[in-house]
């Protein structure tokens, strides 16, 4: 007899059942505070060097955008959870395979975001490629979090 999978959303069992939810406000958060740490902290000092030529805003001007960071977080964290869930294998390692959605993840957004970004805004080269590293180590942690968070576990 087979066994259960809880690993992957059955036709009986609804994608947008209560884990899902829960995981993608989890991952939402989760994204933010890597995104904090990596341009808030990290990437603080190459950011203040662009304010006075006009190409990133300074933090006063920047409070006032909030709800579009924390609306794109929240974008972000149900997509995610939503994408990974549908890919899940139930026969492989869950840390594999949220590395391997991680990786999916950046090669299809966070690099070519990035590499759009430099070619239309005159940002240093220097920064981007900061960008594109961190940003890819932020999208394997998200991905290992939603590997963490969705295989066989009953309840969250």
């Amino acid at each position: 007899m087979d066994k259960p999978s809880f690993d992957k959303p059955s036709v009986d069992k609804p994608s947008f059942d209560k884990r899902f939810w829960i995981c993608g406000i989890i991952v939402a958060v989760a994204a933010m505070l890597l995104d904090f740490l990596i341009h808030g902290l990290l990437l603080m000092g190459d950011y203040n060097a662009l304010v006075a030529s006009g190409l990133m805003r300074g933090p006063d001007d920047a409070a006032h955008y909030m709800p579009y960071m924390l609306a794109a977080h929240l974008l972000i964290g149900f997509g995610l959870t939503w994408l990974y869930r549908k890919g899940i294998d139930a026969g492989r390692p869950a840390i594999g395979q949220g590395l391997r959605f991680g990786a999916a993840v950046a090669v299809m957004s966070v690099l070519p975001g990035y590499l759009i970004y430099y070619a239309v805004q005159p940002l240093p080269a220097a920064l981007v490629h900061k960008q594109m590293l961190l940003g890819t180590a932020a999208m394997l942690l998200l991905g290992m979090l939603l590997a963490w968070l969705n295989p066989g576990r009953r309840t969250l």
